[in-house]
């Protein structure tokens, strides 16, 4: 992420603080963040907002990847901390998890409805040397099982968990 000319895609933004921290870990690059929820992106553009950031980071409200124009750069980076709680586990939920809406939660029967379209489809809007990188948290043994081809990448976080993966643009494109 180099170039001047650098585009991020965050999805499922949320309030917007992963967009917000890969601006001021990027500053060249111009950062697109995407919800579905316009709830979540007026607190994002707050956000955005008081970090001085809206020359630079952008908001659309879409599912996915739906507010992307086919004909525009690809992205040298997509990122997301989707839905990816599978509907058994909602039910153990910590009370604590009330504070946020269910959909910020919620991914289906395995947890990976958002999590295979993010897959799916980001080969379309990577460019050549793009990089996926998305938190799988507790789905992430279903998606080994389901794409048992896909050579994930796991990063391990703080405290050891391996949650979040990352795949590059050529392997995405050899699998889908």
């Amino acid at each position: 992420l180099t170039h001047p000319r650098s585009k991020i895609l965050d999805l499922c933004t949320g309030s917007g603080c992963i967009a917000i921290a890969l601006a001021k870990s990027f500053p060249e690059a111009l950062v697109h963040g995407a919800d579905l929820s316009s709830a979540a992106l007026a607190v994002a553009q707050i956000n955005v907002d008081m970090h001085n950031l809206s020359d630079r980071v952008e908001l659309f409200q879409g599912d996915m990847y739906d507010f992307v124009d086919e004909n525009s750069e690809p992205y040298d980076l997509i990122v997301s901390n989707p839905p990816y709680v599978a509907s058994q586990l909602m039910l153990d939920l910590p009370d604590e998890y009330g504070f946020e809406p269910p959909m910020a939660f919620e991914g289906g029967e395995t947890g990976l409805d958002f999590i295979e379209q993010i897959l799916k489809n980001a080969p379309r809007y990577l460019s050549e040397n793009g990089v996926l990188v998305v938190e799988a948290g507790s789905a992430n043994v279903s998606l080994e099982k389901h794409f048992p081809n896909i050579p994930f990448t796991w990063l391990s976080s703080a405290n050891g968990d391996e949650v979040i993966f990352l795949l590059t643009a050529a392997e995405l494109k050899q699998y889908f």
